[in-house]
Parts: C-alpha cells; structure tokens; sequence
C-alpha cells in the first residue's frame, strides 16, 4: 500500500489522478486545497481519499499532515491558474512559491520517496522552435506564472542535487475534461453552447493549442509513479495535433449540435500565446498508443452532459 499526497487536489487535475490511483485496490491519498478554484464536488467519494481544506503556502497548515502520515509519493498541483486570474493577480501567483519551497522542505524532512511538479507549457513563453523540446526550447516568458513555474523547476532540482530528493516534472500542456475549472477555454466554450450564448474568440481564433485528454494525462502519470520511470528528469504532456481557437470553438458547436455563434473579440493585450506544440515523444512511449484525438474527446465530454447530437 503506498500513501499520496495531492497538493491542489480538489482542481480538476488532482482530483482526476487521485481517482484514479485508489482505482489500485489498497492505495490511499491525501487532498489538500484552499478551495480558491478548487472545488469540493471533486473530491472522489472513496473511503481511501482523505480531504483536507489548507493552504500549502502557509508552512503550518501544511506541516501536521506530512509529518503525521509520512507520504511516500507528493505531487504539487497547488496553484494560482487562469490567464486574467494570473494576469490580474499577479503577486497572488508570486506568493506560490513559498508553497513550492514549504513542500520540498517537508519532503525532504519526511523522507518522500519522490515529488512531482506541476510545470506548465507557459514556460516556453512565444517559442521559436517547434515542436518544443524539454531539452533545447529556450525558457522566455515574462509572465509572473511562468516565471513561478520556472522558478520551481530550479527548486526541483537543486533540492535533488543537495539532498538527494528524487523529482519528476511535468509540463502541462492544455489539458481539458469533464471536470475542468468553468474558465479555461473548453469547459467555458461547452457552458456557452449548452446555454445558448456566443462563443467569445479572441482576435481572429489563429492561435493554436494542442489539448490533451484528461486520461492520456493520468495514464502517463501513473505509469511514471508505478514503474519508477523518469526519475529526475521533465516531460511535455501534451497532445501534438494541433487545434486553433477558432477550430475548437467550431468543434464543439458541431458535438453538441448547438445553434449558438461564434462572435470575435479584441485580442487579449498579454497571456495569449500564438502557438503550441510539444515534443511528446516521452509520453507516447508511455501511452503505447495514440494520444485521444480532440473531437473524440470532446464528444466524451458532450455524452456525459447528454449533450451529443449527430
């Protein structure tokens, strides 16, 4: 039986890994969120999951928990996200990187098997190589989110080099399924269409993402916690087909059979990227097959609202 600990484990992320690991019979797992985009609703109902509302960045409400129950895998999820929440707030976001420091140092205190980071694909900032590599792609954004996510990455593997605290990080490229936050681009674009109202684009729609599954995401994970693979080491997880703004947006009109319009916006002055695409081949090897295609998982998420239409 291993113990987890899920930093940020009420967000759509954590808590879609957490069912998924006490899906191993005997495996138990700890969520601990401050509910700021977190949500209660998506906390599994397992008796093996165990809910804690706290804020990781406060050392003290963080400190009990691990020294109590001496978890052999960490992932830290916690985080300030949304591009006009992390705009708009940007010392809040700056503020997260004591939560980063307060959970190496209780791993490192606590003998944690391993800790896991969640990165993102923001740290590319506007790349100018493509696909982007872990390895060559420069590290150029500015923004406070990015540079938070950078920033722990250092931590990552400085506290690695001097304690000998073993790490995977993870960058998060566009992962989107049925319980994602209400305000990134999916889950807003499926509400608008359900509702009836326009889907806002910015700008023209050209700039491109590619979006992962929600279980291509989880399954890579675990695979990574199960068979100890990749230790020390950073990995894109990511679709690599990619998609526009516009495209999505059109997408999902079709899957839900919505009449609504599609209606453009000024571009966003700071935070929109105009383009996404990783190197994925670390996790390919891990799916052993295709990553799901967009539509195909878009339709999934249309089916669980009742919501599909030919």
């Amino acid at each position: 039986m291993a113990k987890y600990l899920i930093t940020g484990g009420a967000g759509f992320i954590g808590s879609s890994l957490a069912e998924a690991i006490v899906a191993n019979e005997g495996d138990e797992v700890w969520l601990v969120d401050n509910l700021l985009t977190g949500r209660r609703e998506n906390v599994p109902g397992s008796p093996r999951v165990h809910f804690v509302e706290g804020d990781v960045n406060v050392y003290d409400e963080l400190a009990p928990l691990m020294n109590e129950v001496g978890f052999d895998h960490v992932f830290h999820y916690a985080a300030v996200v949304g591009v006009k929440r992390t705009l708009a707030q940007p010392v809040q976001v700056l503020d997260d990187i004591e939560g980063i420091k307060n959970v190496l140092r209780l791993c490192q205190k606590t003998g944690v098997k391993r800790v896991y980071f969640s990165s993102s694909s923001e740290v590319y900032g506007e790349s100018i190589e493509f696909p982007q590599h872990e390895e060559t792609t420069p590290l150029n954004s500015r923004l406070p989110y990015a540079i938070v996510k950078n920033v722990g990455e250092a931590f990552f593997r400085v506290y690695q080099q001097e304690y000998g605290l073993d790490y995977t990080i993870f960058r998060f490229f566009n992962t989107y399924g049925p319980k994602q936050s209400p305000d990134f681009v999916v889950a807003k674009f499926f509400r608008a269409a359900l509702a009836g109202e326009d889907l806002t684009v910015y700008g023209d729609g050209g700039q491109s993402r590619t979006f992962c599954h929600i279980d291509d995401n989880v399954e890579a994970t675990l695979r990574i916690v199960r068979e100890g693979l990749h230790v020390n080491d950073v990995l894109n997880l990511g679709n690599d087909t990619e998609t526009s703004v516009l495209e999505l947006a059109e997408t999902i009109i079709r899957v839900t059979g919505s009449r609504t319009k599609i209606v453009h916006a000024p571009p966003l002055a700071e935070g929109d990227m105009q383009r996404r695409l990783p190197d994925n081949s670390k996790m390919r090897a891990l799916l052993a097959r295709e990553p799901i295609p967009i539509e195909e998982g878009l339709r999934r998420i249309a089916a669980g609202l009742g919501a599909t239409r030919e």
